[in-house]
């Protein structure tokens, strides 16, 4: 299990805008801002510490910049919240790579989603079952 995962930001309210708008419906609440380093906020489940998603202005200094092959996850409570988390990640400043739908390459019940954030990280949206 991880601790959290970060992306880079040169924007924290946009990001936070976009990050709330998708991953709400999918049942994460937004946690308290960073304090012990750079601009940034986090996000996990109800009633949890970790793991996070935290989005935050790079420690070093330097323009955030997305990893080739590199992509964050995020699991969905149902089919419904993968559309919501998709639509929403559009309608706020991300572009699709890949619209909802089930990908039975992966597994018989594997529905999702793939999109980018307005940095270009890019994320997964999946629903595994019924």
């Amino acid at each position: 299990m991880f601790s959290h995962v970060m992306v880079g930001a040169r924007d924290v309210e946009a990001m936070a805008r976009f990050y709330d708008a998708v991953l709400l419906p999918l049942g994460l609440e937004r946690g308290p801002d960073s304090v012990a380093g750079p601009r940034g906020v986090c996000w996990r489940a109800p009633g949890q510490r970790h793991p996070t998603f935290d989005v935050q202005e790079p420690f070093d200094g330097n323009p955030p910049s997305p990893g080739n092959g590199c992509m964050v996850a995020f699991m969905a409570p149902d089919r419904a919240a993968v559309d919501a988390a998709h639509a929403a990640a559009l309608a706020h400043g991300g572009s699709d790579a890949g619209a909802p739908a089930l990908r039975a390459r992966y597994a018989p019940d594997y529905y999702g989603a793939y999109m980018h954030d307005p940095e270009g990280n890019k994320l997964h949206v999946v629903h595994r079952g019924p």
